[in-house]
């Protein structure tokens, strides 16, 4: 027998100020001997007019690391509802890139935590992409829905500028300059990604019963009605990817098969993507197909939907986005669209988190709504929804 499960509070943290678009070069560093031909022609497609870094300005140091991040908001979502840590039953932190390969990164959170109080309890890490942090819940929200925990804390985080600065990447050539003016989806290969992706985190408290009705309460409970994730890598190449380069019939070379000199050589490391076949497919895998299975089996009805959070990149994706929903008749009019991605940028898998507290704080959630989260990725095309009701 299963059990309803909520999101009582939502919490989430920025570091350091807002890095507007003129400044973010300064703060990730040059790459090459001439500023970025490729900043201005991406920011002027992407919607993005501020995002925040943990990359000090004046020293260039990181101020945290991702596990220092993913532990502030943990921090705040306990502060803000009044929940003793010490009690916690479970930790689910979801993230692309940890802060080292070993241990996994919910236990240098966990770790993190120590100083809070926080004892032994179980721990678990998700990886990915941008989904990492809707599998994080995932895995949360089954515990505690198969009477596993009474209790849990989700979380996701990103430290992407580190993987951004300049020391990551060749300098890039007149010849993809020249070619992203002509074609603006380039922007998201190689360096130009330098300009889409930032730092962030989030999370979740999600227990079993909703939170006491009070004046102090900020905003309803959300009880998680269901979390739906699909991968179409079984169907599809890889597109975005780190730590590796691709070899000539599209497969991946990894780091581990790489010597030293090559790692740095060869910017294994910078976060690549090939945009045609973003482009081409992203729409399809993430939406259409996904979703056509989710209305069958759901009896899901855009009518029903009072807010949609969509994870999007980059503006250049909403059109794309609602052409999609479109096509399967599932039409959401644009007034139910909530996204901060304009003044927090592409978060990657704290970006469902970071929205949905910016909607829940503003208090714009009312008793009754439903929402739906959307949480495409492309690293090799996959997808989430969540659907919530406020309770």
């Amino acid at each position: 027998m299963t059990q309803p499960v909520y999101i009582t509070q939502t919490a989430s943290f920025f570091p350091l100020d807002a890095v507007d678009n003129d400044r973010m070069e300064a703060v990730l560093g040059q790459a090459g001997p001439r500023p970025s031909r490729a900043r201005k022609v991406t920011l002027r497609g992407n919607g993005i007019r501020s995002r925040h870094y943990v990359i000090d300005p004046a020293t260039g140091a990181p101020r945290y690391t991702n596990a220092q991040l993913a532990a502030e908001s943990v921090r705040r979502v306990a502060r803000d509802a009044g929940f003793d840590l010490a009690s916690l039953a479970c930790l689910s932190a979801g993230t692309t890139i940890a802060d080292q390969i070993i241990p996994g990164h919910g236990l240098m959170v966990h770790g993190e935590l120590g100083a809070d109080r926080l004892g032994p309890c179980e721990v678990v890490t998700t990886a990915g992409v941008c989904c990492a942090g809707a599998t994080a819940l995932k895995y949360a929200w089954l515990a505690l829905r198969s009477g596993e925990h009474a209790n849990a804390i989700a979380s996701a985080s990103e430290v992407a500028s580190l993987m951004m600065r300049a020391t990551r990447y060749a300098a890039e050539t007149r010849r993809q300059a020249d070619a992203l003016e002509a074609q603006p989806e380039l922007a998201f290969e190689k360096d130009f990604l330098r300009w889409m992706l930032s730092d962030a985190s989030g999370a979740f408290l999600l227990q079993t019963q909703p939170a006491p009705a009070s004046a102090a309460t900020a905003a309803p409970s959300l009880r998680i009605d269901w979390v739906d994730t699909f991968s179409y890598a079984g169907e599809m190449p890889v597109c975005m990817y780190a730590g590796a380069t691709r070899n000539a019939d599209g497969s991946l070379k990894g780091w581990l098969l790489h010597d030293h000199d090559s790692l740095g050589r060869e910017s294994v490391f910078a976060v690549k993507q090939d945009v045609r076949l973003l482009n081409e497919n992203i729409a399809v895998c993430t939406i259409e197909k996904p979703l056509a299975q989710i209305i069958a089996r759901r009896s899901l009805r855009a009518d029903e939907i009072d807010w949609f959070l969509p994870h999007l990149s980059s503006e250049y994706f909403r059109g794309p986005a609602e052409r999609a929903l479109e096509k399967i008749n599932f039409v959401i009019p644009r007034e139910h669209w909530f996204t901060n991605l304009s003044t927090r940028g592409n978060t990657g898998s704290a970006s469902f988190y970071v929205m949905l507290d910016e909607l829940a704080r503003g208090g714009r959630i009312r008793r009754g709504q439903k929402i739906l989260c959307f949480v495409p990725e492309s690293g090799r095309f996959s997808t989430a929804f969540i659907h919530l009701t406020a309770v």
